[in-house]
């Protein structure tokens, strides 16, 4: 075999051991995508955060799926990461004074801060904003908010309670809705699991 060939099957090899190593969604095994089945309800504090953060409120243009290259996981978890580990977690009453308030943290939130500072970092290296959509869900009778990145291999989920980034229907959580591809104001319900 040429050493230019060679050198490609390494590659090949390499790219895909790190995608097993690393456990990426999708990488052993098929990914999946939300179904979505109508409009739902935005959350009560969605509509001011969209009066002040536009653009992060915004799922237009772009991609409705990033492909999954391995610098791409490879930022989701740096930025999962990094933000879990500089944002403390304080409620929206301990830390604002109101119940529901979303923004963007500086040094304390709760989850759909950390899910919209996650948004914010991705939307600077250049991530498309139709793949970036904020999503509620239960857990344990109580509301949380993640980041769910819409990808060729499935959607992920970027989350502060851990700094894996996992396909979303293999998270403990019961998902309820998420921002719509097509208007970012919009929400969705969400009803099932599509195998990629």
């Amino acid at each position: 075999m040429p050493v230019v060939g060679e050198r490609l099957v390494k590659r090949f090899i390499a790219q895909t051991v790190f995608l097993l190593l690393i456990g990426a969604p999708g990488a052993a095994d098929a990914g999946t995508t939300m179904r979505t089945s109508g409009k739902a309800f935005a959350p009560p504090a969605f509509a001011s955060f969209c009066v002040r953060e536009p653009r992060l409120c915004s799922t237009g243009g772009g991609e409705k799926a990033v492909v999954l290259a391995p610098d791409k996981i490879s930022q989701l978890k740096q930025i999962n990461s990094a933000v879990n580990a500089s944002i403390r977690e304080r409620s929206d009453r301990a830390n604002v004074g109101k119940d529901d308030d979303w923004r963007v943290p500086t040094a304390y939130g709760d989850c759909e801060d950390f899910a919209i500072l996650k948004k914010r970092e991705l939307l600077k290296r250049g991530w498309p904003a139709s793949a970036l959509l904020l999503t509620v869900a239960r857990f344990r009778g109580e509301g949380h908010t993640v980041l769910t990145v819409r990808t060729s291999e499935g959607d992920l989920v970027l989350d502060n309670r851990t700094n894996s980034v996992r396909d979303w229907s293999r998270t403990p959580y019961n998902y309820f809705a998420r921002q719509s591809q097509s208007n970012g104001r919009r929400w969705e319900l969400i009803a099932g699991a599509r195998n990629i």
